[in-house]
């Protein structure tokens, strides 16, 4: 997974949504625009985060290990049981 590039900065957070309050748009296929970056930040369990272009590749988010979403790239989260998390937008 890539990192968060070090010239960019935050500009919005979400609400934190949990495993009830969630999006469905988080669940399927989506992108960020171009230039933004994200952060997705488990607070409390987990979640799968899946990328979907170039390559599929899934990643479990704990409270450890966080999400980066590339600008542009296909991605989707799915829920592994009770969650409490925030995205986190730069560029």
């Amino acid at each position: 997974m890539k990192n968060i590039p070090k010239n960019v900065k935050a500009y919005k957070q979400t609400p934190e949504f949990t495993e009830k309050t969630v999006p469905k748009g988080l669940l399927n296929s989506h992108q960020t625009k171009e230039s933004s970056w994200a952060k997705i930040v488990i607070l409390e369990g987990e979640l799968l985060y899946r990328i979907l272009d170039p390559m599929i590749e899934e990643v479990r988010l704990t409270t450890e290990i966080f999400g980066v979403v590339e600008p542009t790239i296909l991605h989707e989260v799915e829920l592994v049981g009770e969650v409490r998390f925030y995205v986190e937008f730069y560029r």
